[in-house]
C-alpha cells in the first residue's frame, strides 16, 4: 500500500512534533500530502454558562484564532523550504480520539501518525488512553512514533501467526508482512518474521496419562517452522530472518525487537471493544506495551469503527 494521506495528529503547546517530523519523512520518499490536525478543548468554556452564546462563541474562537496561528508557524518552521504539501486543521472537541477517527472517515487519510510519550525516568513509551482507543477504533493503519532516527538499514520486525490456517490470520499475516514491506522499501530496511508458538498446555498433562509432551511439542515447531518460512519465501524473506519461539508474543516479539534493535515492529490488532476488551484483552495491546520502537498497528480486513462520520 502507498500511503498518500497523512494524519500526523499534533500534541498541543509542544514545539518538537514527533508525528510530524515523521510523517514528513514518509511523505518525502512516498510524495504524500499530510494534514497537521490538532484537536483542542478548553474544558473552561463549560463553566461560562453564564455568558451570552455570542459571547461564548467569541471565547471559542479567539482560542481557535490562536492554537490555528501557532500551528500554522510551526507547521512552516518545520518543512522550511521542502516541497511537502501540509494542510492545517484544528477541531473543537472534547474527545481526541473521536475527532481523529471521524477525520479519517471524513476525508479519506490512509495513514495515521502519532507520538508516543517518553517516561521521565525510564527508557520507556508510555501509551495514552488516546493511544488505545485510536488503535482499537481506527479503520486505517496506525504508527505510533518515539523520538529516534530511522536510519537507512535498519531492522522492521513484521510480527505474524503462521500457525493458524484460517482465513481471518492468513490475511492479517499478509497485510501485516504487506506493511512491513513497504516501509522497508521506503527506508531502506530490511524486514523480519518472527511468531511465537504456545507451549503444550498443563491440562493435556494431567488429563491424558499417555500423552508425549516432548514429540507434541517437536510437532508444534516444526509446523510453524515449516509455516513462516513458506511465508517467507512468499514475500522474498530469507530464511535467516524468519523467526520462531516457543513463549507468549508478549514475551517473544519485545524480546526480538530488543535482539534486533528494531526501528519498527508491525502487527495485527482485531480491535475489540467493551466488555470482550475488558475481560479477555487483546494480544496485540500486550505486546504493544512492552515495545519500546515506533510501533504500526494493523486491522484486519472487514474492520468497521465503531466511530461515526455523523453522530446520529
Amino acid at each position: 500500500m502507498k500511503y498518500e494521506n497523512i494524519l500526523a495528529v499534533i500534541e498541543p503547546d509542544s514545539e518538537h512534533q514527533k508525528s510530524l517530523n515523521r510523517a514528513i519523512e514518509i511523505a518525502r520518499m512516498n510524495n504524500a500530502n499530510i494534514t497537521a490536525f490538532l484537536c483542542i478543548y478548553d474544558f473552561s468554556y463549560e463553566m461560562t454558562t453564564m455568558l451570552s452564546m455570542d459571547e461564548r462563541e467569541n471565547m471559542r474562537q479567539a482560542v481557535m484564532d490562536d492554537r490555528s496561528d501557532w500551528l500554522r508557524n510551526l507547521v512552516a518552521k518545520t518543512i522550511r523550504q521542502e516541497h511537502i504539501k501540509v494542510t492545517v486543521r484544528i477541531v473543537w472537541h472534547n474527545r481526541p480520539y473521536e475527532s481523529i477517527v471521524r477525520e479519517v472517515l471524513e476525508f479519506g487519510h490512509d495513514l495515521i501518525v502519532k507520538g508516543t510519550q517518553q517516561h521521565d525516568t525510564l527508557e520507556s513509551v508510555i501509551f495514552t488512553p488516546t493511544d488505545w482507543h485510536i488503535m482499537r477504533k481506527a479503520p486505517v493503519p496506525v504508527l505510533l512514533v518515539k523520538e529516534h532516527d530511522w536510519p537507512k538499514g535498519g531492522k522492521i520486525i513484521a510480527a505474524i501467526n503462521t500457525g493458524a490456517d484460517d482465513d481471518a490470520h492468513v490475511s492479517l499475516n499478509e497485510q501485516v508482512t504487506q506493511q512491513a514491506n513497504n516501509f522497508a522499501k521506503l527506508l531502506d530496511s530490511e524486514v523480519h518474521l518472527v511468531n511465537a508458538y504456545p507451549s503444550t498446555p498443563v491440562n493435556i498433562l494431567l488429563n491424558i496419562p499417555d500423552f508425549d509432551p516432548l514429540s507434541h511439542q517437536e510437532t508444534v515447531k516444526v509446523h510453524h517452522e515449516t509455516s513462516i518460512l513458506e511465508h517467507g519465501k512468499a514475500y522474498q524473506i530469507a530464511e535467516e530472518r524468519c523467526h520462531i519461539a516457543m513463549g507468549q508474543p508478549e514475551d517473544v516479539i519485545p524480546e526480538y525487537a530488543t535482539k534486533l534493535d528494531a526501528e519498527l515492529v508491525v502487527l495485527g490488532t482485531v480491535g475489540r471493544q467493551g466488555i470482550s476488551a475488558a475481560l479477555i484483552g487483546n494480544t496485540a495491546e500486550h505486546v504493544i506495551d512492552k515495545l519500546n520502537c515506533d510501533v504500526l498497528a494493523i486491522k484486519p480486513d472487514g474492520f468497521v469503527s465503531p466511530i461515526k462520520l455523523i453522530e446520529s
